[in-house]
Parts: structure tokens; C-alpha cells; sequence
């Protein structure tokens, strides 16, 4: 195992317990304000310090945390489930008005950024983490489709597709049994990144009021609250801030390392 593979797991393992122990225990309840309290430093009872309202920016983490998985997650499988068998077909169809009509879809949904359709989807549907999830797997589909459709095309032409096409075998049949296992760890290393991605997603939306709604925790909501304090009790802003960064950076330096890891090519190069 790599540094970069060991860093990054460390960083996105921490992430990830912070979350889960969320479910069952956090130093302060997240809906409980204590206006005495306020703007407090970090200190023995508050380890991050207390935001404006008086409540543990700790406690508001952990539980953040567990609504950008859940975001980032279910906005990525919508990515791969939707995208990898539209780059499978365009792949397997390559130079059919099938293929054609896949990609400039493709680059209709690329020329509005997920911000934007999280806008049109909340003027239609209202704000909330729902909306952010479709809007940022909205914006995943394309990703997948296209690093499936060419990381399949160079398969095509390959001396075992060409024994499985004459032994009869039909083309979703091929793209299922042997153009997807193939491309599979291509897939996963680029589900690490739009993971990553849709942490930062749905904290920009979240800052912008399209995420996910009071009472429930958001990083990027955090930073939006705090923006007008920053003088005056940075830690409100500083922490969530950090979290963003070292969340986004564990889970791009894993995905740096599973590429790495998973590449024949590039463990060639290494030994």
C-alpha cells in the first residue's frame, strides 16, 4: 500500500466514523441552543468551540457529515447505475445514430453545471438534500457515461472480443461479461473523485440555501452562517472549513491511490 493510499484512507476512514458514531452518540444534541454559551473557543467541554447559536460545532460536524455521505453516495450511485450502461450501448453501438444521440445528450447536460440545475430543480420542487441529490446525480450520468464509452471502445477491438463476438455471444451480452469487468476498477477509482465532488457540491449548494434544510446540520450551511463572524470567533468558520478540506483531500488522495494501486501498468512503472 502506497502513502497516498494510506493517507487517504486514514482521512476518509476518520470522516467516515465521525459519521457513523453520529447515529448513536455526539458530545452535544444538534438541535439544543444555548445562548449563554455562545461564540465560545475551543476548550475542554467544547473541543471545536460553539457556533452563534450556542451549539457544539463538534457535535454539528459529525452529524454534517452524515448528510454529505448520504448526498454524495446516493448522487453517485445515481451516476453510475444511469451512466455506465448509456456508455456501455454507446459503446457497443459506436458510430449508430444510438451513440450520437447518447453523447450529445451527454454534453447538453455538461453545458449546465450542477449548481444550475439545482436552481431550475428547486424553483420547480423547492430546496432540500432530495433536490441536491438529484441535481448532483444529474450532473454524474455524463461523467460515467463518457469514461465508460471510451474506456470500452479501446475493448472492442481486443483479441477476446473478438473470440466472444464469433462464438455468437449478442453485444449487451459481451458489454455485461466482459467490457464491464474490465472497466470496473476505472469506475471505481472515479467514484472516489465524484464522491469527493459531491461533498463539494452539496456544501456549495447548502451555502447557497439549496441544499438541505434547518433543522438539519450542513457543512456548507456552517460556513454561511459564520461568514459575518469570522473576525470575531474564526473557529466558527474555520472548522467546518477544515473538515471540508481534509474530507475532500482524503477522499482525492484514495482515489490517487486506488488508480495507482489498481493499474497494472502504473505498478509496472513503479517496481
Amino acid at each position: 500500500m502506497t502513502r497516498t493510499l494510506a493517507l487517504g484512507a486514514l482521512l476518509s476512514a476518520v470522516f467516515v466514523t465521525a459519521a457513523l458514531l453520529s447515529f448513536a452518540w455526539t458530545p452535544y444534541p444538534v438541535d439544543t441552543m444555548a445562548i449563554s454559551e455562545r461564540l465560545q473557543p475551543p476548550s475542554t467541554a467544547h473541543w471545536l468551540g460553539t457556533d452563534h447559536f450556542g451549539r457544539d460545532i463538534l457535535s454539528m460536524l459529525m452529524v454534517g457529515a452524515r448528510i454529505s455521505i448520504a448526498v454524495a453516495l446516493v448522487a453517485v450511485g445515481i451516476g453510475m447505475v444511469l451512466g455506465v450502461p448509456l456508455g456501455l450501448a454507446a459503446a457497443a453501438l459506436k458510430g449508430t445514430w444510438l451513440d450520437e444521440l447518447i453523447m450529445r445528450a451527454n454534453d447538453l447536460v455538461f453545458a449546465f453545471p450542477s449548481l444550475v440545475i439545482a436552481i431550475l430543480i428547486t424553483a420547480a420542487f423547492g430546496p432540500g438534500a432530495v433536490n441536491a441529490i438529484i441535481a448532483i446525480g444529474i450532473f454524474n450520468i455524463p461523467v460515467f457515461a463518457r469514461l465508460t464509452r471510451g474506456a470500452a471502445l479501446s475493448l472492442w477491438q481486443r483479441d477476446f472480443i473478438m473470440a466472444a463476438r464469433v462464438a455468437g455471444k449478442s453485444a449487451p451480452r459481451i458489454s455485461a461479461e466482459h467490457i464491464l469487468p474490465n472497466v470496473a476498477n476505472l469506475l471505481i477509482v472515479q467514484g472516489t473523485i465524484q464522491f469527493s465532488l459531491g461533498i463539494l457540491a452539496e456544501a456549495g449548494l447548502s451555502y447557497v440555501g439549496l441544499g438541505a434544510q434547518p433543522p438539519l446540520p450542513s457543512w456548507g450551511r456552517m460556513l454561511a452562517d459564520a461568514q459575518t463572524m469570522v473576525a470575531l470567533a474564526p473557529h466558527v468558520a474555520l472548522m467546518p472549513g477544515l473538515a471540508i478540506i481534509l474530507t475532500v483531500l482524503g477522499l482525492n488522495l484514495l482515489g490517487d491511490g486506488l488508480r495507482d494501486h489498481l493499474d497494472p501498468r502504473l505498478r509496472v512503472i513503479r517496481t
